[in-house]
């Protein structure tokens, strides 16, 4: 069947869509391929081969596109034969996918207009401040500064003074130096990170790092082409309390996704206070039948 598809389908689909077709007739009833009383049509296809590509790949366009034509065709007509009428009635499953799919868009349309996103960094600290028992570490987290600078230019003893000066003027300096010969270089010190993705850009393995970390404020690489540098300014330890600025965004998501929950439900009992009040509803008492 793809053989004849490939022979005869492809030929019709290039004529009309790509090259054009006597204006007298109607292409759109051309039919390609057929699965029982199913027929695809190039009209189905419409669009399917933009303008302007070579014959090879209009071929393997019309060809992918009609194989999966057949292929869902094939399974409608294998589920329609072997599921019950129960089981292929979706009037219920389609309304109620209907009706959620509507009932999203309304409170997600209502949440953009209505709902505050605003999150400031004083709700921030008061949920952070009430809540810091939940925000214990699960990693290493350090503020580090990283040189990779070949060696034949490196001055360790220059980087290592530069790195222990943290005022404006030091960071300027170490930043202006490690533009002009560092083959590479982050500057963490100003946020945290986590301590294993530092470890991935030195050729040194920390196999203790909860033991390292208190004891070392330096680490220094050297190998046949490079001299690596990583200055430690500061360490939280995994269990640790995370430090606020390192969950902040993880904050705001919460208060966030709070504020959403509440709104939704004052939404709900909104809508169900109004059905009230203008007799939208009723509810009708069901009769209970009790044993003697």
């Amino acid at each position: 069947m793809f053989d004849r598809i490939k022979k005869y389908g492809w030929f019709f689909i290039l004529w009309i869509l790509v090259f054009g077709c006597n204006p007298n007739d109607d292409p759109g009833k051309k039919v390609i391929a057929e699965v029982g009383i199913k027929q695809l049509f190039v009209s189905d296809m419409a669009g399917v081969i933009p303008a302007g590509i070579s014959k090879e790949d209009s071929i393997r366009l019309a060809d992918d596109y009609i194989r999966k034509w057949v292929k869902q065709e094939l399974m409608i007509q294998k589920a329609e034969e072997n599921l019950s009428p129960d089981q292929k009635d979706l009037i219920r499953e389609i309304q109620e996918y209907r009706n959620s799919l509507i009932i999203y868009k309304y409170k997600n349309e209502l949440m953009k207009q209505r709902m505050d996103t605003t999150v400031t960094s004083e709700q921030i600290e008061e949920y952070y401040l009430n809540n810091i028992e939940n925000f214990n570490l699960t990693r290493n987290i350090v503020k580090a500064i990283f040189i990779k600078v070949p060696s034949e230019v490196a001055n360790p003893t220059l980087l290592k003074n530069y790195c222990n000066d943290t005022s404006k003027e030091g960071l300027s300096g170490l930043r202006e130096y490690c533009v002009q010969y560092a083959k590479s270089f982050d500057l963490f010190n100003e946020s945290w990170v986590d301590f294993e993705v530092v470890l991935k850009n030195i050729p040194k393995e920390i196999s203790e790092p909860e033991l390292f970390l208190p004891r070392n404020n330096r680490i220094e690489v050297n190998d046949s082409n490079y001299y690596y540098l990583v200055s430690i300014q500061d360490y939280r330890l995994r269990n640790d309390e995370a430090p606020m600025e390192y969950v902040k965004e993880n904050i705001k998501n919460l208060i966030l996704n709070r504020r959403k929950i509440d709104f939704l439900k004052l939404l709900e009992d909104n809508v169900y206070t109004e059905g009230i009040r203008q007799n939208k509803f009723k509810i009708y008492k069901q009769e209970t039948h009790e044993e003697d």
